[in-house]
């Protein structure tokens, strides 16, 4: 039989809260985050089109585990709208496919805003994601394919014109829920209005639950290769890691002690007394000494873990 292959890299575990800059793949993000850290595994928590900047949260390690929890959270977009010409991308990417001399007044602009806050019915752009018989949109609109894409339910929890710098753009926040497609706001604005629009600029700000002050510029890491010593090089990386933990505040957390902590990483579950011990969770967190252990349930005045973290 032959030897199970020896992972290659470092069994680093935490979040890096990346600040992606323009015209920069999420996906190329990953690999230069992971090639930096000399990491095992990565992985990111929402992809962001490589016209766009900000925050991309990304996933090292056992962190990797967590990500759904992330994938799940409020998001807040800054977005600029330019009037005039609707894409096939729907962003500066793509081709004009329609055009208007028509430009909104702020007050039109902002009569229409209520109609997309709330649950709301939303469809996808051309260029997404989102599969059609196996097939993601995108790879049928590089085709030439226009396909029918069914609308689906998302949730716009803020929405707010900021402001209107010239007659041709607006610019705007908006905070939203899991699958929100801001470039298809951008489009339906328009389309609304009568005068078309796409989005000429865009930036995230928020992922829950990290905020702006977490986001490390692709820059800074970029400088901290010129250290010459690996082992000193690796630590200083290391230090702008956010604890694996930090993704699962949305849940309920119990504190264990050592020997706990040994019994659920073996899956074996524990008994939970103390009077301020939750009673029921679908799901819950275990820490021990401020370290993620167990993600699990909680009932019968147990913790049963469902997945589990390395010490």
């Amino acid at each position: 039989m032959s030897r199970p292959r020896k992972p290659k890299g470092r069994p680093v575990s935490g979040w890096l809260i990346l600040d992606k800059p323009f015209d920069f793949g999420s996906t190329e993000a990953v690999s230069k985050i992971k090639w930096l850290f000399k990491a095992q595994k990565a992985g990111h928590a929402g992809t962001l089109d490589p016209l766009a900047s900000g925050m991309l949260p990304i996933a090292l390690g056992d962190a990797t585990k967590t990500v759904p929890y992330v994938m799940d959270g409020r998001k807040i977009y800054e977005f600029t709208v330019t009037w005039g010409e609707e894409r096939t991308t729907d962003d500066l990417e793509g081709e004009v496919v329609r055009s208007a001399d028509k430009r909104p007044t702020a007050d039109e602009i902002q009569a229409i805003l209520g109609e997309y806050t709330g649950v709301i019915q939303q469809i996808p752009p051309q260029f997404s994601a989102i599969k059609i018989d196996g097939e993601r949109a995108y790879d049928l609109a590089r085709e030439g394919e226009t396909v029918e894409i069914p609308s689906r339910e998302v949730e716009i929890h803020r929405l707010t014109l900021i402001g209107c710098p010239d007659e041709n753009t607006a610019a705007f926040e908006v905070e939203c829920g899991k699958g929100t497609y801001v470039r298809a706001l951008a489009r339906d604005f328009g389309r609304q209005l009568g005068c078309f629009g796409h989005i000429s600029a865009l930036r995230r700000t928020f992922v829950a639950p990290f905020g702006e002050d977490d986001m490390v510029p692709l820059t800074d890491l970029v400088a901290l290769e010129k250290i010459e010593d690996e082992a000193e090089r690796l630590a200083a990386l290391d230090a702008l890691l956010i604890d694996t933990g930090e993704a699962l505040s949305s849940l309920p957390q119990i504190v264990i002690n050592d020997d706990q902590a040994h019994r659920l990483r073996m899956g074996n579950p524990i008994i939970l007394r103390g009077r301020d011990a939750p009673v029921s969770a679908d799901e819950a967190y275990a820490t021990a000494r401020g370290k993620l252990v167990a993600i699990g349930e909680i009932g019968g005045g147990e913790f049963r873990p469902k997945r589990v973290f390395a010490g």
